[in-house]
């Protein structure tokens, strides 16, 4: 897929603090990319320098083929995670002022607002001051400011921060409808499960250096340990005892037995770990002949367990 942000080799250092050190990424056009680090990683860093309120000390930035520059930042949409709003502002007029700001005519913002407003359930408040508004409240306006210039490029800052689960679920589908009409967005977040239903590609930065890039599917399966999960259902009462953990030679080589137990209606659940490159097929048909089997699922790391691992492990 073609790139629609390049970042060669960018460096960055301030007295003896060096915030990134040869930085190389590519964000996929019309994507949604996780920028992942621990707290001080540099990944402030990098959004700064995409909003262009700070500059690589070494390296380039391209923005849709070009070099980055000041034309481009009419074409960004930034939701920082410290935000705020003018408190004794009337809420609709200070979403036109901001949207102004941002090259939209009067007319055409109190349009697209009001449209955002009514999808978000907040239209009664247009008349109302910032400061009578939930915490809640104010961040959807910011999130609809944001957005309401049709961005090329959006940049999220832990943009859930605050909301209950209908409203982050509500962001959600907003986040990945804009990708889906076009936009480009990076997500930075300290939430894996909002990674792993909503990025494409991600990268985990830490101590200003890049530890790990990829699609989440790839990485997940890179760091997979060949780990199943079968639910069996033993149908004659003489096979329930078939399955023990001591005994190694119950499964087909190449196949071990981690943990076993039977749940409540007495289907048999075990964890089994393969050797590399073994075809796990092998295991479903000999499963399938001592019983029925109910379930079967590849276990997979979770983006948490990977970023927390290859965060310590530095």
């Amino acid at each position: 897929m073609q790139s629609f942000i390049e970042i060669n080799n960018v460096s960055k250092t301030y007295g003896n603090y060096k915030a990134l050190n040869n930085i190389s990424i590519k964000v996929p056009r019309q994507s949604i990319y996780g920028l992942l680090g621990p707290n001080g990683a540099g990944k402030t860093t990098l959004i700064r320098m995409l909003n262009q309120i700070t500059a690589p000390d070494e390296g380039e930035i391209i923005f849709d083929g070009e070099k980055l520059n000041r034309n481009h930042i009419s074409h960004i949409g930034y939701l920082p995670e410290e935000r705020g709003l003018y408190k004794t502002m009337k809420v609709g007029e200070q979403a036109i002022y901001l949207a102004q700001l941002k090259g939209v005519s009067y007319k055409d913002a109190e349009k697209r607002l009001k449209q955002w407003f009514k999808k978000f359930d907040i239209l009664s408040w247009w008349d109302r001051k910032v400061e009578e508004l939930s915490k809640g409240m104010q961040q959807k306006i910011q999130f609809i400011v944001t957005v309401i210039h049709n961005p090329k490029l959006l940049i999220f800052d832990e943009p859930f921060s605050g909301f209950d689960p209908i409203n982050v679920n509500l962001l959600k589908k907003e986040i990945l409808e804009l990708r889906d009409k076009g936009a480009t967005i990076i997500f930075s977040t300290h939430n894996m499960a909002s990674v792993e239903e909503l990025c494409d590609n991600i990268m985990l930065i830490n101590k200003g250096q890049k530890v790990l890039e990829g699609s989440v599917y790839q990485i997940k399966q890179d760091f997979k340990d060949n780990k199943f999960e079968i639910k069996l259902r033993i149908e004659e009462q003489s096979n329930s005892q078939i399955f023990k953990f001591s005994d190694s030679q119950v499964l087909p080589e190449g196949f071990n037995i981690e943990s076993e137990k039977t749940d409540n209606n007495g289907e048999l659940e075990l964890i089994v770990s393969a050797d590399k490159d073994i075809n796990p097929n092998i295991l479903i048909n000999y499963l399938s002949e001592k019983g029925t089997i109910v379930s079967y699922r590849e276990l997979l790391p979770s983006m948490n367990d990977i970023f927390i691992n290859q965060v310590n492990s530095l």
